[in-house]
């Protein structure tokens, strides 16, 4: 099996070097950048897996960056950046990065963030590790006017219109949709998606339930899918059958 490849997006050559010296020891495969410029060449030709994505790049806005690549490529994408503030966070986790790092970061943990991003973006990756599922364990799944495909990752509408999710997006659907009709908290959610390496920031899950209610509601303001639960957390409403 061929490694992992990740690119670095950092103007400081020193973190660059840093990190690629240490994911390589790790067995990943690392692009060394600087600039948004040169991630978006490299994707046609050889698109990573996951991308550390430094938001202070000069002359470009890093936000605007990770949005091009969520709309136009499927990898993981964890922001790495000196900006702590928590809007920046959450704006960070709105535009679709499946993590935030801030600097200065412990190599440990970044490696233990991006291991958990590689596993919820590749199920090939997550195979290697996982035990092997019984063959009559189901993996399509319809609710409301959706199918859920849990193996090919994949949502579409009845009518076949796939609906774009990142990574962390269809984790936390496939969460509710295992646990429909059954009103889950926050820490339950943060927990089932992201396991040992999540932090204190539940307001992660807020802002990928806010995204996701974009995506399926009718009415995203007057939720019927995914409703607020006050003081609780949320519920998923539909009633869902195998496919």
């Amino acid at each position: 099996m061929t490694s992992l490849h990740i690119a670095v997006v950092d103007d400081e050559v020193d973190i660059t070097r840093l990190l690629a010296g240490y994911l390589q020891s790790h067995g990943y495969r690392v692009s060394e950048l600087a600039s948004g410029a040169a991630l978006m060449a490299l994707m046609p030709s050889d698109p990573p897996d996951l991308v550390l994505l430094d938001l202070g790049l000069p002359g470009e806005d890093g936000f605007a960056i990770a949005r091009q690549l969520r709309e136009h490529w499927r990898c993981g994408l964890v922001i790495v950046s000196g900006r702590g503030d928590s809007i920046d966070k959450v704006v960070g986790l709105e535009v679709g990065a499946d993590d935030y790092v801030t600097k200065p970061f412990d190599l440990r943990e970044l490696l233990a963030r991006i291991k958990a991003v590689c596993r919820r973006v590749s199920p090939a990756a997550a195979l290697v590790t996982e035990p092997a599922a019984e063959p009559a364990v189901r993996t399509r799944w319809r609710f409301d006017r959706f199918e859920l495909d849990t193996a090919a990752r994949r949502l579409a509408t009845q009518e076949g219109r796939e609906v774009p999710l990142t990574s962390g997006e269809f984790d936390l659907l496939c969460v509710f949709v295992q646990h429909a009709a059954r009103v889950l908290s926050r820490d339950f959610l943060l927990e089932a998606t992201r396991g040992r390496e999540s932090g204190p920031f539940d307001r992660t899950i807020d802002v990928q339930v806010g995204r996701l209610r974009k995506k399926l509601e009718v009415d995203p303001q007057a939720p019927q899918i995914i409703k607020s639960v006050r003081g609780a957390g949320y519920i998923f409403v539909p009633r869902v059958s195998a496919a």
